[in-house]
């Protein structure tokens, strides 16, 4: 009797423990000025617009090195049917993937300019495809969920006139059944207001 009392309790103990939060969020690199953004969605992300910038010119930068002044000018995603807003503008060459069913974005890494704009910018899907565009210098991130079975719900970040100053990555879990799979809510909550 009383090592059933004993399992019982360690049981009813063991459905007490704190259900890990399915969501994660890394956190935003670069500059930081300009507007904030977050992108907002029914469903699964489904496709990838990505505009770079190439000005074909370079310039003089920390430590005597040249680099390319090439950034990520904007970009757009799609959930389920329906394309995003462009975040950013569309600038001179366009990257674009179209994902399969059960295909998910589960890696967001690059490069990015402290002083000015995310150089560049790397997509990869749980298939192992990958979508690049800008110019590979100058200081990198990469952007993963925490938990396993996790894909990217939210791109934000901020961005002025001529592209991308930073960029965040938000993780979750996609109940492909069950409704109420907006991204909106979490996109508000995660944009500061600009005073």
């Amino acid at each position: 009797m009383f090592l059933i009392l004993v399992v019982t309790m360690f049981l009813a103990g063991c459905l007490a423990l704190p259900i890990k939060d399915p969501y994660s969020y890394s956190s935003a690199v670069g500059q930081g000025v300009g507007t904030p953004f977050a992108s907002y969605g029914e469903g699964r992300i489904t496709g990838v617009r990505v505009w770079e910038t190439n000005n074909n010119y370079y310039y003089y930068y920390y430590y005597n090195n040249y680099n390319s002044n090439n950034y990520i000018s904007g970009f757009q995603l799609r959930y389920g049917n329906t394309w995003s807003p462009v975040f950013g503008n569309e600038g001179s060459v366009k990257q674009v993937m179209e994902l399969f069913n059960d295909e998910a974005i589960v890696e967001v890494s690059g490069k990015y300019n402290p002083a000015d704009y995310i150089c560049y910018l790397v997509l990869t899907t749980n298939m192992g495809r990958t979508l690049s565009a800008g110019m590979p210098n100058q200081v990198s991130f990469n952007f993963y969920p925490t938990n396993m079975g996790n894909e990217l719900r939210i791109l934000s970040g901020r961005f002025n006139g001529a592209g991308i100053t930073s960029i965040g990555a938000h993780w979750g879990l996609v109940d492909m059944e069950g409704a109420g799979n907006s991204t909106l809510e979490t996109a508000l909550e995660t944009v500061t207001p600009i005073y």
